[in-house]
């Protein structure tokens, strides 16, 4: 299994050690937290070629994970786990308060997500580090819904204006 990483600084091969990313779920006294400082609110591990299939090609029975991150101050952050290739096709989103899958936020690529899939920060380090910790498996730490399971238009498109904002 090849692993990658694209975390703040911390970009290429390999998962970085966990004393190095646990300090990005702990909120600074300033309350800006994440990526306040490199101006990016995502990050993703991977992890290629899992379950024994590294040497294969996707879409010839290689089986892929990604673990994706978007931080925010006010929400804390949403995990999307994704499981592909190999005869997989899952992907399960961080279950916060689904009350609020009809209010979103903008990252900071202008992307709506939905404020209901955020997860508070401590939470989310606990199934961070239990994916590194068990090389790409599905957290059992916090509580996920699958994406297929989400209403129609829970991430919406980056285009249409959302409630409360308007055309400028």
């Amino acid at each position: 299994m090849r692993k990658h990483t694209y975390f703040h600084t911390l970009q290429g091969e390999g998962w970085p050690l966990l004393d190095e990313i646990e300090p990005y779920f702990r909120k600074p006294p300033d309350g800006r937290g994440w990526f306040h400082d490199s101006g990016n609110d995502s990050a993703r591990i991977d992890a290629i070629g899992v379950d024994g299939a590294d040497d294969l090609p996707f879409g010839r029975g290689r089986v892929d994970v990604n673990l994706w991150m978007w931080g925010n101050p006010d929400f804390g952050v949403l995990l999307i786990y994704q499981k592909a290739g190999g005869g997989h096709h899952e992907a399960f989103t961080s279950k916060g308060d689904l009350s609020k899958l009809k209010q979103w936020v903008r990252t900071v690529h202008g992307d709506p997500m939905p404020i209901g899939l955020y997860i508070p920060f401590e939470r989310a380090w606990l199934a961070v580090k239990e994916f590194i910790e068990t090389d790409g498996q599905l957290p059992t730490s916090i509580e996920w819904v699958r994406t297929s399971e989400l209403p129609e238009h829970t991430f919406p498109d980056p285009s249409v204006c959302l409630p409360g904002e308007s055309e400028e």
